[in-house]
This record gives structure tokens, C-alpha cells and sequence, in this order.
């Protein structure tokens, strides 16, 4: 058998192991937003976590810079993006946290002088 009763739920003994060593890693995995360490558990998206330690806001809109943070948590209203690993424009509510992932607010404000208007 390959699982266990942990707090509750059941946990399958592979998500436990270490690749590297074949050994029981009981440590939680990390997602890295802004400097910020947030532990998780397996199989929530990067927008769960991010709501679960308190941020909110997302991103912000290019004209005017308002705040945006998730909405629907189903792909439909793109107000999730985030910058992750260095890719720009990634959907927090339908992308799955991996341990030491890191996670930046997008920042695209352009004000209407800027546009030459």
C-alpha cells in the first residue's frame, strides 16, 4: 500500500518522497511571491495560495493602473495574471503551484499621457 492517513486526507507516499534521494521529504512546498515564502499543499493553483496568504491584487490594468486580483477561478475573465517563473501573462487560477515556483504581480500601467493622448 502507498498511501497514508495524514490529518484526514489521504496522501500518497510518492508526493512525500524526495526524486533525489529516494527518502521521505515531510517539508511543504514553497511558492515565492515578491520575497514572500507561502507554504502549500499539493494540487492547489497558484491563485488559491496567493488568496489563502492574504494577496489580492493580481495585477493592474494598463490604462490607469487599477488593481485586479481573481474573479471567476475558471480561465474565463483573465484578471489573474501574474508574471511566473519569468513568463508574463499566466493565468494564477488555472495554473497548479510547484514547489519553489516564483510569482511576481504584473504591472502595467500606462497612463493616457504616456500614450501621447
Amino acid at each position: 500500500m502507498d498511501r497514508f492517513l495524514a490529518i484526514g486526507f489521504w496522501v500518497r507516499i510518492s508526493d512525500l518522497t524526495s526524486k533525489s534521494s529516494g527518502r521521505l521529504d515531510l517539508q511543504p512546498p514553497v511558492l515565492v511571491f515578491e520575497d514572500q515564502e507561502f507554504n502549500f499543499e499539493s494540487g492547489a493553483s497558484v491563485a488559491a495560495v496567493l488568496l489563502i496568504n492574504g494577496v489580492c491584487e493580481f495585477r493592474t490594468t494598463q490604462v490607469g493602473g487599477v488593481a485586479r486580483g481573481p474573479y471567476c477561478m475558471m480561465g474565463a475573465c483573465f484578471d489573474c495574471l501574474v508574471e511566473i517563473d519569468g513568463v508574463p501573462n499566466r493565468q494564477a487560477c488555472m495554473t497548479p503551484a510547484r514547489d519553489g515556483m516564483r510569482v511576481k504581480r504584473q504591472d502595467h500601467r500606462t497612463f493616457l499621457m504616456d500614450l501621447g493622448g
